[in-house]
């Protein structure tokens, strides 16, 4: 449907729905939802009742917004808005947006702020005419949150062009034919990294995820003629923030992609985050890199944030709606409906099946679903782990095994989802006794992670929660975690004689902070370094594992060679991906079954292990593509 007929449409349906009185004086297309501006914003607020109607009506996500003409001056609504929201919700940052009418309040207290059923800020909206937003004051000073929330105000026009244009654009007229759809591997099939797949139609395209490999150079494969141009693409859809599915999304933006990326509001946080720690390596090795920080700086002005359930609109022919995946932070299951009820499909991207120190575990309920991707990076028959209790209970024992002993003990982390998961699983283990209270020193963007954690703590479990927000006790903050803030502070730890713990990135080990703890401790039998999760094909932390005797590093351009004498072991158990008989089990619960499923992510023979197994216990269609393999749905 056309911009022109969509409008017409909306008011036809504003004609039959809205009271004698009220009136809509202007409607636009703001990206994947309607925006209506009334002078009577009252009408609208009670229960909600007549916004729901709308959308049901129009199957968009409708926005109702004061008439910018109707609006009073910011001073006197910064007033009200002190007066209304209880102290106890410790409203920070006021700021407001003259343009859309809408005015974002940060507090430490969200939940005051918003009152019992929204009660608070429906009052707020009849009263001010601004419409209110509130946001989560991170507990913990977190400057990628702020400075993302900075970029966004002061993109504030560029931002509404965009979304005006993406507006347009997911409206236009599809194709009067019968829907075909297919997926197209891209990256990420038959192996680990580089994750990217296409879903096209014959209306629409959306590239899902657009990630490096941890292992290599290779990108996925940018010149398969179905994805080019680039400007062809309607939307970008990221799963997650870890690098191997989103570390190439700025080079999509650099070559010619034009459109939105759609995701969760943490996943745009730890992403810019992620890309810009990435430019600073590359930096440091002197090495070329693939995109710039003015790339990253576009990539959250076009970053369309989505809360799990909301279903979304982002192309002529395609809906999305998120769930939770289970993995890190914001991750999510991406379940796309193409057409009007022609077909659905759902990608894990990294999930896991199980309730975690941080999360709960992945989303088996869809309205309906005919095709599921999933991972299978622990798929073979043989990749079982143990229990979250055993692999706490092994960690903590080997822990206390080597910090009684003298030793200093390096566990190489993701900053994203596992240090976080260590972190909670020492504090505990140092407050209950079952590990000597030393320092444990984080090293890389652990502690920038954190704080985003904390940020967003309606994505963390319901345990959690409540420690952190309801009961006062923030495991984060614990005076056992020291941050490594400058590499004078980190040459006096390798220095130092005590025992301690410290968790470093890269999870890995191709580079990062962890890399000069490994070179300074290495020699000495009395350290150790604990991995605590997966190390991908090619990657130095695999060669330790299969037990390299001794490394080469660039010390002042010549190479020096160190003899691995420390003591090397691995916890199972960990891992933010599910194992075998998780992912049998979560197919197994799913509701509905899906009618076939596609296998990736995975080393070839687990991939294809997987696969064969679902088929044979399920009587389910399943296959595990290749690379640059396209399958069609419809």
């Amino acid at each position: 449907m056309s911009q022109e007929a969509l409008i017409e449409q909306t008011r036809a349906a504003l004609g039959e729905l809205l009271p004698a009185g009220v009136d809509v004086e202007d409607i636009e297309l703001e990206g994947p939802q309607i925006v209506l501006y009334t002078k009577q914003l009252d009408a609208f607020l009670a229960g909600g009742e007549l916004v729901r109607q709308i959308a049901q009506r129009l199957h968009r996500r409708v926005v109702v917004r004061t008439d910018p003409a109707s609006l009073i001056e910011p001073k006197e609504a910064e007033k009200l808005i002190r007066e209304l929201i209880p102290t106890e919700a410790e409203v920070n940052q006021l700021y407001f947006e003259t343009e859309t009418g809408m005015v974002t309040i940060e507090a430490a207290n969200p939940g005051a702020a918003i009152g019992r059923g929204g009660s608070t800020l429906n009052d707020l909206k009849r009263k001010i005419g601004w419409v209110p937003t509130v946001v989560r004051t991170p507990p913990i000073p977190s400057k990628t949150v702020e400075e993302v929330r900075t970029h966004l105000r002061n993109s504030f026009d560029d931002r509404q062009s965009f979304l005006k244009k993406v507006g347009i654009r997911i409206a236009r007229d599809p194709l009067p034919e019968p829907l075909w759809g297919r997926a197209t591997a891209l990256g990420g099939f038959r192996e680990v990294g580089r994750s990217a797949c296409l879903l096209t139609t014959q209306n629409s395209k959306v590239l899902i995820d657009c990630g490096i490999d941890p292992g290599s150079d290779r990108t996925p494969f940018f010149n398969a003629p179905e994805l080019l141009p680039l400007d062809s693409l309607d939307a970008v859809v990221v799963t997650h923030a870890h690098l191997d599915h989103c570390g190439l999304v700025p080079v999509l933006l650099k070559y010619g992609y034009k459109g939105p990326i759609y995701c969760t509001a943490p996943t745009r946080d730890l992403m810019t985050l992620m890309l810009l720690d990435a430019i600073k390596v590359v930096n440091q090795e002197a090495r070329r890199g693939l995109y710039d920080s003015s790339h990253v700086r576009e990539l959250v002005t076009r970053t369309v944030p989505l809360r799990w359930g909301e279903t979304t609109d982002i192309a002529p022919d395609i809906r999305l709606t998120l769930h939770n995946a289970g993995h890190i932070l914001g991750s999510s299951i991406c379940h796309f409906h193409l057409g009007e009820g022609d077909h659905s499909v759902a990608f894990t991207g990294d999930m896991k099946y199980e309730r975690t120190w941080l999360f709960d575990p992945a989303n088996v309920r869809f309205p309906r679903l005919d095709t599921l991707v999933i991972e299978s990076t622990y798929g073979g028959a043989r990749n079982t782990q143990p229990s979250r209790q055993q692999a706490t209970d092994e960690f903590c024992a080997y822990a206390s095994s080597v910090l009684g002993r003298g030793g200093k003990l390096i566990v190489p982390v993701f900053a994203v989802g596992r240090s976080q998961e260590m972190m909670l699983v020492l504090e505990q283990g140092m407050r209950e006794g079952q590990v000597p209270k030393v320092p444990v020193y984080l090293d890389g963007m652990i502690f920038e992670a954190t704080a985003i954690h904390t940020a967003y703590p309606e994505f963390l479990n319901s345990q959690l929660r409540t420690q952190i927000f309801q009961q006062g006790d923030n495991p984060f903050l614990s005076e056992i975690f020291r941050r490594i803030d400058s590499s004078h502070m980190r040459s006096e730890v390798l220095d130092s004689n005590e025992p301690c713990v410290v968790l470093a990135t890269s999870g890995m080990m191709s580079g990062g902070p962890v890399m000069e703890y490994f070179r300074g401790w290495a020699p000495n039998r009395t350290n150790a370094l604990l991995f605590v999760g997966y190390q991908a094909e090619g990657t130095f932390g695999r060669r330790l594992q299969r037990g390299l005797a001794e490394a080469s590093f660039a010390d002042g351009g010549r190479a020096v060679t160190v003899p691995i004498r420390l003591e090397i072991a691995t916890v199972e158990g960990f891992s933010g991906h599910s194992d075998r008989n998780q992912l049998m089990n979560y197919v197994g619960n799913l509701d509905p079954r899906p009618r076939q499923i596609l296998v990736n992510h995975g080393e070839e023979s687990r991939a294809v292990d997987l696969a064969a197994s679902l088929h044979h216990r399920f009587g389910i269609a399943a296959q595990a593509p290749y690379n640059l393999e396209a399958i069609r749905f419809l």
